[in-house]
């Protein structure tokens, strides 16, 4: 293990990683008080091969040094990048950079594919798969602080040491079961700038409400907008500047002075401030003021609702609960509770669960016995499909 802190070890350093054909790859970050976060630890390892014998290296980006070789070797299409859960790692390399590593693999995601169970964590996988113990008790550490510990680097070693035995165990498992393409189709997902980058404009997406009032999402809109220039101006959390319960309470009531803003209960510290609030009022003035046809649009919310589809949900759950017992693959990576709603209320457009390698494991099926062709029957081993005639099951 090797604690890089000046610019010619990392160069080095650099050029060593890129001699393998993977590497595994983890950070360690702080970000409860900013909105982008803040990178302190880079942790990096390749095993031994004919390209040379294994590596360790935690790079110190707190220290003096230019991080470039480093997205350099991010880019570099001759080396496979492995991490596990990327998304927040991969977030942190666009900010700095504007660059997604590629190609790259996702060792929870192979995980769900394999059967290990929903967004499983790798303390678990390397357990389970490497036959080792993690001390995590250096995972809630400050890692701005320096000098760092003994046990905090050698915490973060752990983390891509073990990664290698879990990814060549998942890739074995994966060409095994013939599922390679299911984790490379997940990980275009991973890939895609958009993934990372935040519309403003979009930023509405992630309050959560079933109103298809068109005024109050269209002030839902306005104020996530606001609040999400704001929260990255000031480099500060989204719910530092205005909480989601905040946003759906000012939208429901739409103040139109000071006094009546500040009756709001979901208000905090800093939304009373007089500039914040002005500023609040503003966007509850754009909001009620945006044409007709500009307002968000859920399509579920303005569709009629389709008798027995809560019954039909339900189905669909037992059904893709069998499905996914039988394949060995995490329900969630299948299909979400709310994608089933969708098909049980008749969306198709969209819809995850019928689109590449789902379609074939589970949306096939969910679409006929949406269409009454096949129901399901309780079995001597677990719940089986009944295939069926003119709404009899075939047969009778």
């Amino acid at each position: 293990m090797h604690l890089i802190t000046n610019q010619d070890e990392l160069n080095s350093a650099c050029d060593i990683l890129a001699e393998a054909p993977y590497i595994t790859i983890d950070t360690e970050f702080m970000r409860e008080r900013t909105y982008w976060p803040k990178l302190c630890l880079l942790q990096f390892a390749r095993a031994a091969g004919s390209w040379g014998e294994e590596a360790v290296f935690l790079v110190d980006p707190m220290a003096d040094i230019d991080l470039e070789p480093v997205f350099t070797l991010m880019a570099d299409t001759s080396t496979l990048k492995v991490f596990h859960a990327a998304r927040q790692d991969i977030e942190i390399f666009v900010n700095l950079a504007g660059v997604v590593p590629i190609p790259i693999f996702d060792t929870q995601v192979a995980a769900m594919v394999c059967g290990y169970g929903d967004q499983v964590g790798y303390e678990t996988l390397v357990k389970r798969i490497a036959n080792a113990q993690l001390d995590k008790s250096s995972r809630f550490t400050d890692w701005a602080r320096r000098p760092l510990s003994s046990k905090q680097l050698n915490y973060a070693a752990g983390d891509v040491t073990h990664l290698r035995v879990v990814y060549e165990s998942l890739g074995d498992q994966l060409e095994k079961s013939g599922r390679s393409s299911w984790v490379e189709a997940e990980m275009a997902v991973l890939r895609a700038l958009s993934t990372y980058v935040v519309d403003p404009d979009e930023a509405w997406r992630r309050v959560k409400t079933r109103s298809n009032d068109s005024r109050f999402l269209a002030v839902v809109k306005s104020l996530a907008k606001w609040r999400e220039d704001e929260a990255r101006k000031r480099d500060v959390p989204r719910g530092r500047i205005l909480k989601d319960d905040a946003v759906l309470e000012i939208a429901a009531n739409r103040p139109k002075t000071r006094e009546q803003l500040l009756g709001s209960r979901s208000l905090q510290r800093e939304g009373r401030k007089p500039e914040v609030c002005d500023a609040i009022l503003a966007a509850v003035v754009a909001g009620e003021e945006a044409p007709p046809e500009q307002p968000p649009h859920n399509p579920r919310h303005h569709m009629p609702p389709r008798p027995g589809a809560q019954a039909l949900s339900d189905l669909l759950k037992v059904l893709l609960k069998a499905k996914a017992d039988k394949l060995g693959v995490a329900q969630r990576l299948i299909a979400s509770s709310s994608e089933l709603e969708d098909l049980a209320q008749g969306l198709r457009d969209g819809v995850k669960a019928l689109e590449g390698w789902r379609m074939e494991a589970f949306g096939q099926e969910a679409l006929r016995l949406i269409n009454g062709e096949i129901a399901l029957s309780a079995g001597p081993s677990g719940v089986e499909i009944v295939e069926l005639t003119n709404g009899q099951a075939a047969g009778d």
